[in-house]
């Protein structure tokens, strides 16, 4: 089996790579990038193209399964951006798979398409994808759940599947998530459990995290098994504010949804940080997903907790760890974090 991989060198793309590597039924694995990376894993040819301008058709010519995984998440100051990255690519994406005749598209929706619900109970695949119409980010992952209700209706010969993950995170990721959420004045030294004494205990402050490489092989299973449809992908346990001061050896203290967007936003505006507050509603607001259809029916267990997902983020941000790819390597930002600083923390790419 031949599989495109778009979006190859980020943090869930370089996982998708390394399980269809190690895969001896996948013959060969052609990832498309904006950048190619030095990394050169087996069976794998680089190709560079951006989705928003790019000829894709001829890059996925010859693919049996086309795996969408690009996405922008800055600048967050720039949604018109992020929208024609995230949403004018992907549809473009979609639209080349269907010309180049594959036969499989799996795409990287999330738990940020879901519409908002209680924490007390988990929802599974068939609740509400309309998102949190105040992040991008969910807005932007809910319009194409949209776009491939009309893309299977007009393709029914095409196999679509939907992976929605939880936060995802691995020690090789680590910096690029520092880089994204944090910005370029987070101490990344100080990132250690003895120097975090407080952690916020906010009501709705509930999510789920999963280990990178688990949603690698969650992808594999996609491409590989005849299921289609929506998977939702997360490890246990829940991460709560009590299940984060444990893991951190820190002190709960209560601040309400309200002060916690407040902070952020004030954060925001100051540009001390890139993400924008309207993360915080979302996470807020976002579910609890039931992974057992991804049990079930894509024979999908994780192998790490997401205590341990957790954990290896911890590390990875004290030791700089990355990978040798643009997007994850730890020279990304530049020396001294100045890449980042000329980039107005959130308000360029």
């Amino acid at each position: 089996m031949r599989v495109a991989i778009v979006g190859a060198t980020g943090n869930v793309g370089t996982s998708v790579v390394s399980a269809l590597a190690a895969d001896p039924d996948i013959t060969s694995i052609v990832g498309l990038a904006r950048r190619p990376p030095a990394w050169q894993p087996p069976k794998t040819t680089w190709r560079a193209v951006d989705i928003t301008t790019g000829d894709l058709a001829p890059q996925l010519e010859g693919a049996d399964a086309v795996i969408h995984l690009a996405w922008l998440f800055q600048p967050t100051r720039d949604p018109v951006t992020t929208w024609r990255n995230n949403v004018l690519g992907g549809i473009r994406v979609f639209e080349a798979a269907a010309r180049s005749g594959v036969s499989t598209l799996v795409h990287a929706s999330s738990v940020g398409a879901y519409s908002s619900a209680r924490k007390d109970r988990a929802v599974a695949e068939d609740w509400p994808t309309h998102g949190w119409p105040g992040a991008a980010y969910g807005r932007e992952k809910a319009y194409l759940e949209r776009v491939l209700d009309t893309f299977e209706r007009d393709h029914p010969q095409i196999r679509v599947v939907r992976l929605r993950p939880g936060f995802t995170f691995k020690r090789e990721a680590a910096v690029e998530q520092r880089r994204l959420f944090g910005g370029p004045f987070v101490p990344q030294r100080l990132l250690r459990p003895s120097l975090i004494p407080l952690v916020p205990d906010t009501p709705g402050l509930r999510f789920q995290v999963v280990h990178s490489a688990d949603v690698g092989e969650a992808y594999r299973l996609a491409v590989t098994r005849p299921v289609s449809g929506a998977f939702n992908i997360a490890a246990g346990p829940v991460i709560e504010p009590s299940v984060l001061a444990d893991l951190l050896g820190a002190r709960l203290v209560p601040v309400s949804g309200w002060a916690l967007r407040s902070a952020a936003a004030a954060a925001w505006h100051l540009r001390l940080v890139p993400a924008s507050p309207g993360l915080v509603d979302l996470v807020l607001r976002m579910p609890i997903m039931d992974t057992g259809r991804a049990h079930a029916e894509l024979g999908w267990q994780p192998r790490h907790t997401a205590l341990e997902a957790m954990s290896e983020l911890f590390s990875g941000l004290r030791d700089a760890e990355g990978m040798d790819t643009p997007p994850l390597s730890p020279r990304t930002g530049g020396p001294g974090r100045l890449g980042e600083l000329a980039g107005g923390v959130g308000a360029r790419p």
